[in-house]
């Protein structure tokens, strides 16, 4: 019977494609966007488990495989938004200056790094007083 632990140590030693958790973040897709903008601001693309959160769009992260020889990994990325449904390829790298390089067909984009910091809440409401 296979030894699952050898099976998982071998797979680590292989180096297999890791998950797009090594882009997870918040980036500037503007310059001066604010990093500390809620959830869904248009200047901020942002990358959370193997999930790109785009302007209007969101793209799952799929069949990661690392590019020889460069710190990337290409993506098969399958978006909606605005209505719409596609597939699309994309490369993602770490830039050298602590920025996402994101790559499409054609099109190259550099997105600087937000710094890591708490993400102001979503203004809500007030409770009301239970005395009014």
């Amino acid at each position: 019977m296979p030894n699952p632990v050898f099976a998982f140590a071998a797979a680590l030693a292989l180096g297999l494609p890791a998950g797009a958790e090594e882009y997870d973040g918040r980036y500037r897709i503007v310059p001066g966007a604010d990093c500390a903008a809620p959830e869904g601001d248009p200047g901020i693309l942002r990358i959370e488990d193997d999930v790109l959160y785009g302007a209007e769009s969101v793209c799952r992260m799929t069949d990661p495989v690392d590019v020889r020889d460069m710190d990337a990994t290409l993506y098969d990325m399958v978006c909606t938004g605005e209505g719409m449904a596609w597939r699309e390829r994309a490369m993602l790298m770490h830039g050298a200056e602590d920025e996402l390089v994101l790559v499409w067909d054609g099109y190259a984009f550099a997105y600087p790094a937000c710094p890591e910091a708490p993400i102001r809440p979503r203004p809500r409401p007030s409770p009301r007083l239970a005395a009014e």
